[in-house]
């Protein structure tokens, strides 16, 4: 398993080994041990898969607060997307800084996204199969979002007229949300 580091603080690719023969591949997704040994703690709680019919849907931009805040380990698994996180810690030297990652089947590339970050993607293709591991359960009354085109974090998403959720329309700017994440130097 190799890890990447983006220009985002935190934020990692997480590049699986394939290994393959004449019968097809196999991968290990996730190995405790191994993101141990990179200095990465994380237990994973739930398991969410999600389903998007048509290309250009955006989903997000998604968090979880307080104490029912979410790092997410997140993989496509049928199709491709832009996968996006942006850092909202106050205090971090990436604040509202944000990466975007193709994930996709064929290249099998993860995102781990710490706590403190919203997450959004756009599908690149029809029939988006995506699976995120989640650090803490979900908690409908702790749920938070941001405006997907909000121009303070300025995200290029590359597509006109996306397919977007009535919630994720009427999400609020950055700027009115009441966002508590404060960045945590590592030991």
């Amino acid at each position: 398993m190799r890890i990447i580091e983006t220009e985002v603080r935190d934020l990692y690719i997480i590049e699986p080994k394939i290994y393959g023969d004449h019968r097809g591949w196999f991968m290990e997704t996730w190995s405790r041990r191994s993101f141990e040994d990179a200095g990465l703690d994380y237990v994973f709680v739930q398991d969410n898969h999600s389903f998007s019919a048509k290309k250009n849907t955006i989903r997000g931009l998604h968090f979880q607060k307080g104490e029912f805040a979410q790092a997410k380990l997140v993989r496509c698994t049928r199709g491709k997307v832009l996968d996006v996180a942006v850092d909202i810690r106050k205090g971090s030297p990436t604040f509202l800084k944000w990466a975007a990652v193709e994930l996709s089947a064929e290249n099998k590339r993860q995102l781990l996204i710490p706590r403190g970050f919203a997450h959004g993607f756009l599908t690149l293709t029809d029939d988006v199969e995506f699976l995120y591991k989640a650090d803490n359960l979900y908690a409908p009354t702790s749920e938070g979002s941001i405006l997907w085109c909000d121009p303070e974090i300025g995200i290029t998403w590359e597509v006109k007229d996306p397919i977007i959720a009535e919630k994720d329309v009427h999400a609020p700017l950055f700027k009115d949300c009441n966002v508590n994440f404060a960045y945590e130097v590592k030991k």
